[in-house]
C-alpha cells in the first residue's frame, strides 16, 4: 500500500501553493517545522475545510459540500466517501493524538499517526507507514509551538524540518467542516470498537450538517458533536453479517437525546468521561454483501435547532 504520508504531503503542497486563495497562512518555526494556519488567525473557509479533510484522510476519501436543510433552514452539509475506510478513516482521519507539551495543547489527526502506529487500530489493520515527511492536523485554539513540532518529529521519527502542523480552531469554518466530515469515520470506528474486523468494512459514506461557527471553543465542540450524533447519517458496506449493528448509531447510547453541551457540563468538560457510544452518527445503514441490509437509528432535528441556535 502507498504511504499515507506521501499522499497527504502532495495535498499539503497544494495548500501551500494556494494559501492566499484558501484564506489560510503558513510560516516556519525556528526549528524549521512548518505551520499552516487553517483557522486561528486566518479565516479559512469551505475550500480550505474540504482540502484539510482530504489531507486528514491522506487523499483516500472524497469530501463534498452541498446545501441541505434543518427545520426548513438552509444549512450546508458535508458528505465523505471512501473505499479504504480502514486506512483513510481509522489509520489517518481519526483524532487519536493528544498533542500536549509544556506550552501547547491540541488534538491531532491525520497521517502522522501512521508513522507512530501505537494505537490499537494499527495492530488490528496491520499497517505502519514509513516516510520522511509528515502532516498532522491539530484542532486547537492556539498556534502550534516548537515543542509541539518536536514531539511530532520525535514520535514519528522524522526531522523537525519534515513536520507540517495544520492548525485550526473548532470555532472556525474549517473546524465545523472537518468535524462534519467525520460521520463515516465515527460509524466505522464504532463498529470496529464493537469487535467487528475493520478490514471487513468495504466502503463507507457519511453525511452531516455543518454547525454554525460558535463564538467560543466549548460551544463549538458541543455543536460539532451534536451535528454528528443528531444529524449525521452513514452507509457502510461490509463483508460479514453480525448481531451488533444496532449498537452502532448514537441512538443506542443511554444519554442520547441530550445536547452535548449538557453532557459536557455534567461531566465538568472531562472529555474522557463522556460515554464513547455517543460519538457516532444518528442513523446508519449497514449493507452486507450478498446478505441483508440493516437500518438503525434516527436523526433528531429538534436537538440541532436548539444547538445551532436556529
Amino acid at each position: 500500500m502507498e504511504s499515507l504520508n506521501r499522499m497527504a504531503i502532495e495535498l499539503v503542497d497544494e495548500a501551500l501553493d494556494y494559501a492566499e486563495e484558501l484564506n489560510i497562512g503558513g510560516y516556519d518555526l525556528e526549528n524549521e517545522a512548518s505551520v499552516l494556519d487553517f483557522g486561528i488567525d486566518f479565516d479559512g473557509g469551505v475550500e480550505a475545510g474540504l482540502l484539510l479533510t482530504e489531507i486528514q484522510t491522506a487523499g483516500m476519501a472524497t469530501p463534498s459540500h452541498e446545501l441541505g436543510a434543518i427545520d426548513g433552514a438552509p444549512i450546508p452539509y458535508i458528505e465523505l466517501t471512501t473505499d479504504q475506510p480502514a486506512l483513510s478513516l481509522l489509520c489517518s482521519q481519526k483524532a487519536g493524538w493528544e498533542l500536549t507539551t509544556e506550552d501547547f495543547e491540541g488534538l491531532g489527526s491525520g497521517p502522522a499517526r501512521a508513522l507512530v502506529a501505537e494505537e490499537d487500530e494499527f495492530r488490528r489493520i496491520g499497517y505502519t507507514d514509513a516516510f520522511d515527511l509528515t502532516a498532522l492536523a491539530v484542532e486547537t485554539d492556539e498556534l502550534p509551538t516548537e515543542s509541539a513540532a518536536t514531539q511530532v518529529a520525535d514520535l514519528a521519527e522524522v526531522e523537525e524540518s519534515s513536520v507540517f502542523l495544520l492548525a485550526y480552531s473548532t470555532a472556525s469554518p474549517v473546524g465545523s467542516i472537518t468535524n462534519a466530515a467525520r460521520a463515516a469515520e465515527l460509524a466505522t470506528f464504532r463498529l470496529a470498537e464493537l469487535g467487528y474486523d475493520p478490514l471487513d468494512i468495504v466502503s463507507a459514506t457519511g453525511r452531516a450538517p455543518v454547525a454554525p461557527v460558535a463564538g467560543d471553543e466549548r460551544t463549538a465542540i458541543a455543536r460539532t458533536n451534536d451535528s454528528i450524533a443528531y444529524g449525521g447519517t452513514a452507509h457502510l458496506t461490509v463483508r460479514e453479517d453480525a448481531d451488533i449493528f444496532d449498537a452502532v448509531p448514537s441512538t443506542a447510547a443511554e444519554d442520547h437525546g441530550r445536547p452535548f453541551a449538557d453532557v459536557f457540563d455534567d461531566l465538568e468538560w472531562e472529555f474522557d468521561e463522556v460515554p464513547a457510544d455517543l460519538f457516532a452518527p444518528a442513523k446508519v445503514t449497514i449493507d452486507v454483501l450478498g446478505g441483508p441490509t440493516y437500518v438503525h437509528g434516527e436523526t433528531n432535528e429538534d436537538v440541532l435547532v436548539d444547538s445551532f441556535g436556529l
